[in-house]
């Protein structure tokens, strides 16, 4: 496996992201970052992005929540933001980010974790916490979802997978402004760029949209099913933050709620925005957040 590793410099300077970089290694000579903000004794809130963000997506959320008084944890997912990047998009699976989630999860022994997820980092984290349930404490998932291929998949994601498999253009910048109602600025336009200085280091992100499953024979099929099996048993609080511009995920917040047990009776909130919520409403994501966590110390 070849490994590329993004020069630091390229992140020099970004808009609202002074984060100081921490790293560890998942695999041999595999490095992730995570951003780890806020007191180190505190409840630990884990925010996974999705494609093709990493961490920067969440840089107006973090400060919030850590000021409340908790510990933010944004890691990149390999393949994307500050962490290493295997260069050929065969060396990406379901599976395997699943492994290296769990190593970084293991290797920091998190507990008590109130998961935030959206995206793939909802495909991952609901995962996660189906498998790990004894970790997690509570799940907020914001325009995700956890499918296992027995539904049929919007044509809008059918499209994006094409392009994302044969495209010789992928503009992870223009990419996530279509997903975001917002304008955002060139320089954070460049932001989301600074990850992938040459077309090699996006076989992460061009990975991504083929890992979904689309049909039962899938690989991830049914280790997605044997953890909804878990999700359909989940009492702890179970919150659904979805925005009301998303074409991919829309209805994904009410099937939740009918099937998990936990999602009943909770504050389930919709939010403006399009795919990219935390980039449309990112204050009244992080008060949904807050406020969860504030209930459960009330109680």
């Amino acid at each position: 496996m070849r490994i590329l590793r993004t020069d630091e410099a390229r992140f020099t300077g970004l808009p609202d992201y002074p984060f100081a970089p921490n790293y560890l290694d998942v695999a041999p000579n595999l490095r992730m970052h995570y951003v780890d903000e806020g007191p180190a004794t505190g409840t630990p809130v884990l925010m996974l992005h999705g494609e093709p963000s990493w961490s920067y997506l969440y840089r107006h959320m973090i400060p919030l929540v850590s000021q409340a008084g908790y510990r933010v944890l944004a890691p990149d997912l390999i393949g994307f933001g500050k962490s290493d990047k295997p260069a050929s998009v065969d060396d990406y699976s379901y599976d395997r980010h699943l492994t290296w989630l769990a190593h970084w999860l293991e290797t920091l022994d998190l507990r008590n974790i109130t998961l935030v997820c959206q995206n793939w980092g909802s495909l991952l984290g609901l995962r996660l916490a189906a498998e790990h349930p004894q970790r997690f404490s509570r799940i907020i998932v914001g325009n995700g979802m956890l499918p296992t291929g027995e539904t049929r998949v919007p044509t809008v994601f059918s499209l994006w997978k094409a392009f994302a498999t044969h495209s010789p253009w992928f503009p992870v910048g223009r990419i996530v402004q279509i997903g975001t109602e917002r304008t955002l600025s060139k320089a954070e336009l460049a932001a989301y760029e600074a990850p992938f200085p040459t077309a090699e280091y996006k076989a992460g992100a061009r990975a991504f949209p083929k890992l979904v499953p689309v049909s039962p024979e899938d690989p991830a099929s049914e280790a997605n099913k044997a953890a909804w099996r878990v999700l359909e048993k989940w009492r702890k609080p179970f919150i659904t933050c979805f925005s009301a511009g998303d074409p991919i995920t829309r209805g994904g917040d009410r099937y939740m709620q009918r099937r998990i047990p936990g999602a009943h009776g909770q504050p389930h909130i919709t939010l403006r925005g399009g795919h990219f919520l935390q980039e449309d409403s990112p204050e009244a994501f992080a008060r949904t957040i807050i406020d969860a966590l504030k209930t459960e110390m009330a109680a």
